[in-house]
């Protein structure tokens, strides 16, 4: 059987109050006499373009579910099909199970999320539990329902 994708979704930072504080620490850096030219090229270049090539990309496939958040992992991390117990779209707290945004460890297993609180929930064979924020939600959710029937 050919690795066919089924779903395919890249999310980035895009939240206005996150670019607020990139401003305000940015117009903070002008304020103060001790910044050098080189800690304010150092904010208002290196941290904005951080934040803007920083991406979450899940995509599921005929063989399993892989994600990256790049620039941290340069692979993909792959979960095939036999090694899922379960996968479910579900509502999360990402301040009070995982303690924010990003990549998260907390009280839930592992988070990869960027935004919102809606979520493909992973556990595996091994107990080991990760969480892979969305955005397509309904469109995820239609995929694990047609993977499911085709069992």
């Amino acid at each position: 059987m050919k690795n066919e994708t089924l779903f395919l979704e890249k999310q980035r930072f895009t939240q206005w109050w996150l670019w607020l504080i990139m401003i305000l620490v940015v117009a903070s850096a002008f304020y103060y006499e001790e910044s050098t030219l080189e800690k304010i090229v150092v904010l208002v270049i290196l941290i904005p373009f951080f934040l803007f090539v920083l991406n979450l990309e899940t995509e599921i496939s005929s063989e399993g579910i892989s994600v990256r958040f790049f620039p941290f992992h340069l692979k993909k991390k792959f979960f095939a099909w036999d090694e899922i117990v379960k996968a479910e779209v579900r509502e999360y707290s990402p301040l009070l199970e995982y303690g924010g945004w990003g990549i998260r460890r907390g009280k839930s297993g592992v988070a990869y999320n960027v935004k919102g609180n809606m979520g493909l929930q992973l556990v595996l064979k091994s107990g080991k539990k990760i969480l892979i924020g969305t955005q397509k939600t309904e469109e995820l959710k239609q995929i694990l329902v047609e993977r499911e029937n085709k069992k």
